[in-house]
Parts: C-alpha cells; sequence; structure tokens
C-alpha cells in the first residue's frame, strides 16, 4: 500500500472530487454523480460551512503522488450518533485507503468531539463497502440496525443496511 494523507478538504481539490465521483461510485448509494461543477461546489461549501460550525468532518485522501482520491466526511457532530461516511475512486479501490480514510474521521471524532457511537450505512450489494465495516471489528462493537429497502429520487433501489459503531476501547 502506498502512503497517503489524510488532511481536511479544501476547495483545491473541487474538481477533482466532482470528476471521480462517478455513476460506478454512486451505485449504491443515495447521492447521484453531481449534474455540475457547480452544484458540487455549493454542496462541498455546505459541508465546509458544516465543519466550520463543529457540525461535520470532512476530509481528503490523497495519494502519494499528491493527487485526490477520495474523502471520508462525518455528518451530525452535534447528534449522539454522528453519520460516516467514505468513498475513494474506482481506480484506488482495493489499496487500503478507504480503511485509513475513515479511521482518521473516526479517530478525529473521538478525540476532538467525544464521539463514542457512529452510524455506518451501506448497501448490502456492496462488498466493499460492508468488507470495510469488518475491519472496525476490533475497535468497535457492531451493532446490526436491519436493512431497508428504498427508491432514491433519480430510481435507484437501494437496500442499504445500518450499523451502529460503539467504540469498546
Amino acid at each position: 500500500m502506498g502512503k497517503i494523507e489524510i488532511e481536511p478538504f479544501r476547495m483545491d481539490y473541487l474538481e477533482d472530487y466532482f470528476n471521480a465521483f462517478t455513476e460506478e461510485i454512486t451505485k449504491y448509494q443515495w447521492p447521484d454523480p453531481f449534474e455540475s461543477l457547480e452544484e458540487a461546489k455549493d454542496l462541498l461549501q455546505s459541508f465546509l460551512d458544516e465543519a466550520e460550525h463543529g457540525e461535520t468532518i470532512l476530509l481528503s485522501v490523497i495519494s502519494e503522488e499528491g493527487k485526490f482520491v477520495g474523502s471520508s466526511e462525518i455528518h451530525g457532530l452535534s447528534e449522539v450518533c454522528p453519520e460516516v461516511g467514505v468513498w475513494i475512486k474506482a481506480s484506488e479501490w482495493n489499496k487500503g485507503y478507504a480503511y485509513e480514510a475513515l479511521k482518521v474521521a473516526l479517530d478525529r471524532a473521538r478525540d476532538k468531539y467525544g464521539k463514542t457511537e457512529f452510524f455506518y450505512e451501506a448497501d448490502v450489494r456492496n462488498i466493499g463497502s460492508m468488507k470495510l465495516l469488518r475491519k472496525f471489528a476490533d475497535d468497535y462493537e457492531i451493532i446490526d440496525q436491519g436493512i431497508e429497502k428504498m427508491t432514491t429520487d433519480s430510481g435507484k433501489e437501494l437496500e442499504l443496511q445500518g450499523f451502529v459503531l460503539k467504540a469498546v476501547k
């Protein structure tokens, strides 16, 4: 595995984020790819505004070569059980980046905000996301919240399985 950097998201990565957030990435997610760079900018700016107010953690995953390869985030830091997410561009899958990125986000939420429970949700057909969850089994009790079938606004049919990750250490 190459060395990566996990750092706060900066708008310098807007185009890279926009270009990498593809149909393949969003296949099993509620969001769809952005329709325009402006739409991506607006959403990411809202996340940055939330981060400034201590409500969100938004991190960039940067490759050894200095390229943006994905992000990890935690939303709802004022809640008891904030929601976590991570995505890595398809060409960089299976390199351990998602685990590293999500671990940094979780550690930050624990250290800076005192959070010990997190909500993780993935489509049951997203094998990578399900495997990723299991990598946290030593540090978190993983509590199954059941499966919810739903159809997104754009017509994607999802089978989302929620989990609560409860810190054991």
